[in-house]
């Protein structure tokens, strides 16, 4: 009974210690879980109702300079088969993602110092001829570079933190400080983008206490978005033998989110997906709200591996969202016809 009142504190007060969400993080009783589960699913219908927002991600990309350990795309591995869009290309992208009934568009790449000016250029051409939020995730940039883009037209920025526990995030992230990310992070606010973090559920040498560090960190920052999958090793990283994520921990840290940032939008990642065939799914009926299809043209997917064995690699960006749609149909939800701007505003 104890974690039951837990967990009816975070639904009624939006609020627990590092110590609370411990013990929620520990829940093991399959009976225990379901109840935290309905109850993030309970939180999210009253705030947001039963619209799924759709986000078309476009991998611009493969490039970067960081070395990062867990991450495919690090400037390490020699064997993956780098690519960067042309600028008029990205452009197309996006206007037939729109097409297809995106009302949100994710540029997204590695941390390849693409250049400043034809990213603004980019997000002015998609603005002027279409009606679509655009949201950027290239990393650490200057301050000078997000200034830009927001008068450019970008209406959000992700910079997922991946963890709030400094001494991993020193080893997993060499050359970088963790000081660094989250100062961006609330530059970003401070500038007026709609801003989005997020961590990785199973890294090595992760602990419970850190995933409830990250889940403060994320509601003392008030990220509009939060992005929560899970670790999968990737064949050329230091940390290619180690065990990945689970779907189980997964949720419990999706479902706790929810519990205390009610207004925040929560992606069922494709991390997650690509772990479990109904990871989605899952995510959708214990929190989530989001769903964020690859709509990059297929001949570029396979190159974009952040993690091996990602889903939906293949298929075309029209075929992606039709299966998409019917996936959140068959949970007795719609896709969202808005933007799904932050709540916070």
């Amino acid at each position: 009974m104890e974690i039951k009142s837990i967990i009816n504190k975070a639904v009624q007060e939006n609020e627990l210690s590092k110590n609370e969400i411990v013990k929620l993080l520990q829940i093991e009783e399959e009976e225990i879980l379901e109840y935290l589960y309905q109850q993030a699913d309970k939180v999210r219908k009253k705030y947001h109702g039963d619209d799924v927002h759709l986000r078309g991600i476009i991998e611009f990309s493969s490039y970067c300079k960081r070395d990062c350990y867990y991450c495919g795309l690090r400037k390490g591995n020699n064997v993956l088969k780098r690519y960067q869009l042309k600028t008029e290309d990205i452009i197309t992208q996006a206007l037939e993602g729109v097409k297809l009934g995106y009302k949100t568009i994710v540029l997204q790449s590695g941390e390849d110092d693409y250049d400043a000016e034809k990213i603004a250029y980019i997000v002015k051409e998609i603005k002027a001829k279409a009606d679509t939020a655009i949201t950027l995730c290239v990393g650490e940039r200057s301050f000078d570079d997000y200034r830009l883009w927001k008068e450019a037209g970008a209406d959000r920025y992700l910079l997922k933190h991946e963890t709030a526990d400094k001494d991993l995030y020193q080893r997993l992230h060499p050359g970088m400080k963790y000081e660094d990310r989250i100062e961006r992070l609330i530059f970003l606010k401070e500038l007026g983008f709609q801003t989005g973090s997020g961590n990785i559920i199973g890294l090595p040498g992760q602990s419970q206490e850190s995933l409830a560090e990250d889940i403060l960190l994320f509601k003392e920052l008030k990220m509009d978005m939060i992005g929560i999958g899970p670790f999968i090793p990737h064949q050329e990283t230091p940390l290619k033998d180690e065990n990945k994520g689970t779907v189980e921990m997964t949720l419990k840290v999706l479902a706790i989110t929810r519990l205390l940032l009610p207004l925040s939008h929560l992606p069922a990642t494709t991390a997650l997906g690509s772990i479990d065939n109904y990871g989605r799914q899952k995510a959708l009926q214990a929190g989530a709200n989001v769903v964020m299809p690859n709509i990059t043209a297929s001949k570029y997917r396979s190159r974009y591996e952040i993690y091996p064995a990602k889903i939906c690699i293949e298929e075309k960006a029209a075929d992606c969202r039709q299966c998409i749609g019917g996936i959140i149909n068959s949970l007795g939800r719609i896709v969202a016809i808005d933007r799904g701007d932050s709540l916070y505003i």
